[in-house]
């Protein structure tokens, strides 16, 4: 019985000194942690990974002639300015100025004064004369007449006179083609040439932009129309008022008389990145693309 005992003190002796061993063993060669990946580590601050700058955004809308002008001219200046936006859309000149008004758009379009009425109506406009334009009288390219009278033309648009014959041309009907109601070349053409008392004929054929009324009188014989300075090519032939043709220096010498202004108009004083741009759009190099487009500078 003694010796079962003590054989039995000598194994669990044995077993702890055994766990002793294993327990020291395993603080003295520890199993080592697992590396750490290099994605669980905290993201180091870097110029790609910062919130990027806010892009500023310029909304225009409006005059149909001044579109393609001022296209240009933010295409020019987004280029010099990584962080802008430009969006320029069309409308007529009666929409420019009640867009801006109304501060649809920051910027409107009217190749046409400010009407009296509108200014009642929004007594915050800012107006920004950036070029003028001469309108020009076009026909079909047959046409034999070169030269008409502002009288001449008053009356073959408003429907007194309605064949070629009576101007020096052949014994042919006149086709005329106009711009839509709340066009601003139409405006400017109303005032300079039709008056305050004389209409342009309802048979007249109507068209919204530049461009169409062009392309129908190119395309019509013994058609006649009128449009922007800017909008002249070999298409059409551009007739002489009282001898002078249709041309930017004539125009800006203030000889050829049916000539209007190209405007851009704020809703109060400009501020920001519209301010730049118009800003722009007055210095040396705007100017400069506005003569490039077939326009006059203003400065």
């Amino acid at each position: 019985m003694k010796y079962a005992k003590k054989s039995l003190l000598v194994v669990l002796s044995g077993l702890m000194c055994l766990a002793l061993i294993a327990a020291c063993g395993s603080k003295s060669t520890p199993t080592p942690a697992a590396p750490v990946a290099e994605a669980t580590e905290a993201p180091k601050v870097t110029e790609a990974t910062e919130a990027p700058q806010g892009e500023s955004a310029i909304s225009l809308s409006g005059s149909t002639t001044v579109q393609p002008l001022a296209e240009k001219l933010a295409e020019a200046f987004m280029a010099a300015n990584a962080g802008v936006r430009i969006d320029v859309q069309g409308g007529g000149s009666s929409v420019g100025v009640k867009a801006a008004g109304e501060g649809t758009s920051d910027i409107g379009m009217a190749s046409r004064e400010v009407k009296d009425t509108e200014m009642t109506e929004f007594p915050n406009l800012q107006v920004f004369v950036i070029a003028r334009d001469g309108i020009a009288i076009v026909a079909h390219p047959e046409v034999p007449v070169g030269d008409l009278t502002v009288d001449q033309v008053r009356d073959i648009f408003s429907g007194k006179t309605t064949n070629w014959k009576d101007v020096g041309g052949e014994d042919q009907s006149i086709i005329l083609v106009s711009r839509e109601e709340g066009s601003g070349t139409r405006a400017a053409f109303e005032e300079m040439v039709m008056g305050k008392e004389t209409v342009i004929a309802a048979t007249a054929i109507l068209q919204p932009p530049n461009g169409s009324v062009r392309t129908t009188v190119s395309t019509t014989p013994y058609s006649i129309g009128y449009l922007s300075f800017g909008y002249l090519d070999e298409s059409v032939k551009a007739l002489s008022i009282g001898g002078v043709a249709p041309t930017e220096p004539n125009a800006a010498d203030g000889t050829y008389p049916i000539v209007r202004p190209l405007n851009m108009l704020t809703n109060g004083e400009p501020t920001g990145a519209v301010k730049q741009f118009l800003d722009f759009i007055l210095s040396e190099a705007g100017q400069k693309m506005v003569v490039e487009d077939g326009y006059i500078a203003v400065k």
